[in-house]
């Protein structure tokens, strides 16, 4: 009977280290994924950070001229056949809203991107010839010109393949752009998403900002032509 309730004790014990050892490895986990954007907050003015959900770090912040900007994550775990992605997620916010249609494309689509904008638009459209597959798709606003301006864009923004998708709305410009690839080991054995790196670096922050400000820029002809055929 002794040795019965030495080898409970023994086993409680164990269980108990157990639990202990994974809610201090979570907590390790959870506070190395709180400083993934640490990065951000010098290349913005009045930078701010709060948590998503999913514990990622969100930060908010204005670039030089004034707009905003929100730099979120996304760990992109959904297609198997594939290592998971950690994207960036830049999404410039016009200080007011233009007059200019919503339009998206987005790299080797599967239909499985529940972050992005451009399965969302209404209209299908023509992408321009690439050496990837691509979706896009608007709201049906687009011109002819519209459609030109922004297909020319997106041939040459998409030669950089860490660039997943690309919208614009009268409100916002938005990239997502690759920030890292999980390891192939975690996720071919423990089918877990492990991404190595402690914060994302600043250069890659930076391309992400710049990308999105010349891509709200592109239909500023355009609007342009549009606003002296109204005057």
């Amino acid at each position: 009977m002794m040795t019965y309730y030495l080898f409970s004790a023994l086993a409680l014990l164990a269980i108990a280290w157990f639990i202990r050892a994974a809610v201090r490895g979570h907590q390790r986990a959870m506070a190395e994924r709180h400083r993934l954007l640490d990065e951000a907050h010098d290349l913005l003015r009045e930078p701010g950070m709060t948590l998503a959900p999913d514990q990622f770090p969100v930060v908010t912040g204005h670039i030089a001229d004034g707009r905003r900007v929100r730099i979120e994550l996304i760990a992109d775990t959904l297609v198997t056949r594939r290592l998971p992605q950690l994207w960036l997620k830049a999404t410039l916010i016009e200080s007011e809203p233009l007059v200019r249609p919503a339009i998206g494309a987005l790299a080797r689509p599967t239909g499985s991107e529940y972050y992005s904008l451009v399965h969302g638009l209404p209209e299908w459209m023509t992408p321009p010839k690439t050496g990837i597959s691509l979706l896009m798709r608007g709201d049906g606003c687009a011109t002819r010109e519209h459609e030109s301006l922004f297909g020319d864009h997106v041939q040459r923004l998409f030669a950089d393949p860490r660039v997943k998708e690309a919208v614009i709305t009268p409100t916002i410009a938005r990239i997502v752009y690759q920030a890292s690839q999980g390891g192939r080991a975690a996720h071919m054995f423990l089918r877990q998403a492990q991404f190595s790196l402690e914060t994302v670096p600043a250069e890659t922050i930076k391309q992400a900002i710049a990308l999105a400000e010349s891509l709200s820029a592109v239909l500023s002809g355009a609007e342009r032509s549009s606003a002296s055929k109204a005057a």
